[in-house]
């Protein structure tokens, strides 16, 4: 099962116990966070409808508050003598996915369906 989230103005692909790193969230080391959830596919279902996705959650620790390797910004105008060179470090936050969890419907319509299955006589 895998799920799409977003957070920081992009989206990541993960499943459990995946380790991502996103634009800084705000939390300590050991905080729970949730992500808002934009895809799900559960191996068998594909889930796009919001309203169903307004039901499922991922679960995400933060592992670690750290800066990004340096970005530089160079200005440059030619033949003006005009040279500015600027650093950038960004904020970002580790991520590791605790759980991916699909609406409870999805989860029930599932099962069902794999008793269904069990449960249908076996043609001989």
């Amino acid at each position: 099962m895998y799920a799409i989230v977003n957070t920081g103005g992009k989206q990541y692909k993960v499943a459990t116990d995946d380790v991502i790193t996103v634009e800084k969230i705000e939390g300590n080391e050991g905080d729970k966070v949730t992500l808002p959830v934009i895809f799900l596919n559960d191996g068998k279902k594909i889930v796009t409808d919001p309203d169903k996705l307004a039901k499922a959650k991922v679960t995400a620790q933060i592992v670690e508050q750290f800066k990004g390797e340096k970005q530089l910004v160079f200005k440059f105008h030619k033949r003006k003598r005009y040279r500015r060179l600027k650093g950038h470090r960004q904020q970002l936050t580790k991520l590791k996915i605790v759980k991916v969890q699909a609406t409870s419907r999805a989860k029930k319509a599932v099962k069902a369906e794999a008793e269904a299955v069990a449960e249908a006589p076996v043609a001989e």
